[in-house]
């Protein structure tokens, strides 16, 4: 067997195509068609690439006389760094742990939601003398179970992240992967883009959704409590489709770690990392804390995070347009 029938006999067994296997070797498309046409033939610097990529020896590549395949367990990167090499069962065991923990942190982040309800109700109630307890009674019992929520969802986050703790070198290492694995995952993500649609279907339809309740209640209705039942009901739904959203997005992730694509693909991982998401999450988060306990008006704060959210997008965008200006600069 020739070296052009080895590349494309290696290249499919992996379940890549050409131009996935010419950007992890950083030729273009054509090189690789021309080395499987036996057409031109790749330099020292590409055999010991695809040697590494294919995790077979350089004899097996170069000796047409080689049939069998002769593996190597030598995993070093294209500027020579150590690469973590993923196995078939290492693979499995991240998609099962993903697609269990992603329910729970789903329902976590749920709780978060939920979590200033009672103290609306308690405190409308108090106020319109539904319940004969006093303003600092209510607070308090609301502050409470807001609190009682939160260290639940946190307890379960906790615990989420400590069984996915031994995979978190997928989200910024750059990683090969072992015969067959590749393939693998690709069909499990064909398998589930629908499943992944409709969870975005679903999590977009009671976030639009969510705001209904109120805006009837301000319509049919001018009773403070019942306004304000409207609202936790919005938060109720809007924190379903949350659940949907997060579901969904968690186990397509852990796909796309393994595929490394989107978010986490070879260049991504080698970019620097992101300082604005570090710092800017935490300020909200104090922001939101800070005016909800000063002035508590828990009835109004939590649209700090809705705003919050659009102008994350606009903060990156212009964090990213500023990078790459710099870069084409020092270009």
């Amino acid at each position: 067997m020739i070296l052009a029938d080895k590349i494309i006999a290696l290249r499919k067994k992996n379940g890549w195509s050409q131009e996935e296997l010419a950007e992890k070797l950083n030729v273009t498309r054509q090189s690789v068609s021309k080395w499987e046409g036996a057409q031109s033939v790749p330099d020292l610097d590409r055999i010991l690439q695809m040697s590494r990529i294919f995790g077979v020896s350089t004899d097996y590549l170069l000796r047409d006389e080689l049939e069998e395949e002769e593996y190597s367990e030598e995993s070093v990167d294209i500027e020579g760094l150590s690469l973590h090499k993923v196995s078939m069962e290492e693979a499995n065991a991240f998609l099962t742990v993903k697609k269990e923990t992603a329910g729970y942190v789903a329902f976590a982040t749920f709780l978060c939601m939920l979590s200033p309800i009672a103290l609306l109700l308690l405190a409308a109630a108090q106020e319109t003398g539904m319940i004969g307890i006093t303003e600092n009674a209510a607070g308090g019992i609301g502050m409470c179970v807001l609190l009682i929520f939160i260290a639940v969802a946190v307890v379960i986050f906790i615990l989420s992240g400590m069984k996915t703790r031994e995979f978190e070198y997928l989200d910024s290492e750059v990683i090969e992967t072992e015969y067959g694995v590749t393939g693998m995952v690709k069909e499990r993500k064909k398998q589930y883009e629908s499943t992944y649609i409709r969870n975005n279907v679903l999590g977009a339809a009671f976030c639009i959704l969510s705001v209904l309740p109120l805006f009837i209640g301000v319509i049919f209705t001018e009773n403070d409590f019942i306004l304000v039942e409207m609202l936790c009901l919005l938060l109720v739904l809007a924190g379903i489709g949350v659940m949907f959203f997060i579901k969904g997005g968690i186990n397509h992730a852990s796909m796309q770690k393994l595929l490394q694509e989107g978010d986490y693909s070879k260049k991504k991982k080698q970019e620097d990392t992101n300082p604005i998401a570090a710092i800017y999450w935490p300020v909200v988060t104090a922001v939101f804390l800070g005016y909800s306990f000063i002035t508590n008006d828990w009835g109004r704060s939590w649209i700090i995070w809705p705003v919050a959210g659009v102008l994350f997008g606009a903060v990156m965008a212009i964090y990213n347009a500023v990078k790459r200006n710099g870069s084409q600069k020092n270009n």
